[in-house]
């Protein structure tokens, strides 16, 4: 299988490429001319220490160019339906006011932006996509920065807008929101980078400056619709577990799920799933220092597949947007032993050796352990083979998606599922 041959960064690169471009071109056919956008946005700010001693910095300064469409004359049902939505790509670039140390990052981001508060002066935006850094951690080249070990990271975004100016062709807008950059648990050190900032921008409306089509036909009505659905899916990831066994290594997922779509645009439902962690297996049946003989965990080892494993439960909502899907789901997990290895491990001293001594302090199950131990969500993205404004019976889809413990991030994944959907009901 394909998943097994190419690097789990390439793959990820690939997809986060390729939703861009869908979220831009998809249908292009059925927008209107004048529907185009081209939006530069200039922004301010700080970026929050990631770690003790984490070097001296001056304000962020990034600036990002958003390449997008106005679907408010885009026929499609989720676009009717989610008024003035605009989609789009963000090429940014950031210093984060220490290029010696922190580097530049050169981020790819998908996006959607919508209307809020029942005003179309206030919008949001919410972003995911991959950035590239020039510096990342060393240590001894770059020691004080623990924000980022890897050269490519996922990178998110989320700002609230409010147009202050607006005319035929241009939109002035001021914004403030939240930045981050990590690279999904797959190498360590990994704190990422959190930056809040103020934002100026000007939505520049028909670019081109082609003269509006008339529209030849009434944007179709749509009745309100509701139907079920059950999703089936299986993923792979990978992650790592500490700094002293920082290889990338596999976890395996299943998930099965129960829900409804609402016209043809939101999806709300519930299900379990199943995870297999590769890395704890190999610390329990590897026989590591705290699963030894008369060390805490010593039990795991009589049944490694389990300890190894989780098994939770989940509320699942997604965007549908014909091709693609935007999604977040919250879990619960009922099992996941061996994550008190996983914290025991990482939360006590520093640089916890692979042999860790009788005398080690190592991390204490207080409230935050027991909110992370058992708290998980999901966000990342869907392609559907068929667009979801078709209804299809039977669809399939691939996914990126980055998986946390209570925003910690827990491992990256890609994934594929199938849909089957049950006869639609009309609300009218």
């Amino acid at each position: 299988m394909f998943l097994f041959v190419l690097p789990m960064k390439r793959l990820l690169t690939t997809l986060t490429i390729l939703f861009s471009g869908f979220l831009c071109a998809q249908e292009a056919t059925s927008w209107k001319k004048g529907s185009a956008l081209f939006m530069p946005e200039l922004l301010l700010g700080k970026t929050a220490e990631s770690n003790d001693g984490f070097p001296e910095r001056d304000l962020q300064k990034q600036v990002i160019i958003n390449i997008g469409r106005d679907h408010s004359f885009n026929p499609q049902e989720w676009a009717q339906r989610l008024k003035g939505t605009r989609t789009g790509i963000g090429f940014g670039f950031t210093d984060f006011g220490n290029i010696d140390s922190l580097g530049i990052a050169l981020t790819v981001i998908p996006y959607i932006e919508f209307p809020v508060f029942g005003s179309k002066r206030f919008t949001t935006l919410v972003g995911m996509g991959g950035s590239y850094f020039t510096e990342k951690y060393d240590p001894v080249e770059n020691p004080n920065n623990n924000a980022v070990t890897t050269d490519l990271t996922w990178a998110y975004r989320t700002y609230l807008y409010y147009r202050f100016i607006s005319s035929k062709r241009v939109d002035w807008r001021v914004g403030l929101g939240y930045s981050h950059h990590s690279n999904g648990h797959t190498r360590l050190l990994n704190q990422g980078y959190n930056s809040f900032l103020v934002s100026v921008s000007a939505a520049l409306l028909n670019p081109l400056h082609r003269a509006p089509e008339q529209i030849d036909t009434i944007p179709p009505a749509y009745d309100r619709s509701i139907h079920s659905y059950i999703d089936l899916r299986t993923g792979i990831g990978q992650n790592v577990f500490a700094l002293a066994f920082n290889d990338k290594k596999e976890v395996y997922a299943a998930s099965a799920e129960y829900g409804h779509v609402f016209n043809n645009t939101f999806r709300l439902g519930i299900g379990v799933y199943y995870r297999f962690y590769e890395h704890y297996y190999d610390y329990i049946q590897g026989n590591e220092s705290l699963v030894q003989e008369g060390r805490e965990f010593e039990s795991y080892k009589e049944a490694p597949v389990w300890n190894s494993s989780a098994i939770g439960a989940f509320v699942h909502g997604e965007f549908l947007l014909n091709h693609i899907g935007l999604d977040l789901q919250l879990g619960y997990n009922f099992h996941k032993p061996a994550y008190r290895i996983e914290w025991r491990i990482n939360e006590g001293w520093d640089n916890t050796p692979r042999d860790i001594p009788e005398f080690w302090e190592l991390g204490e199950f207080g409230s935050k352990f027991k909110l992370k131990h058992r708290i998980s969500s999901r966000l990342g993205l869907k392609y559907y083979f068929i667009g979801t404004s078709e209804a299809p019976k039977h669809n399939i889809y691939v996914g990126a998606h980055i998986n946390s413990n209570l925003g910690q991030a827990d491992y990256t994944e890609l994934a594929i599922g199938y849909v089957y959907s049950f006869r639609f009901k009309n609300r009218n």
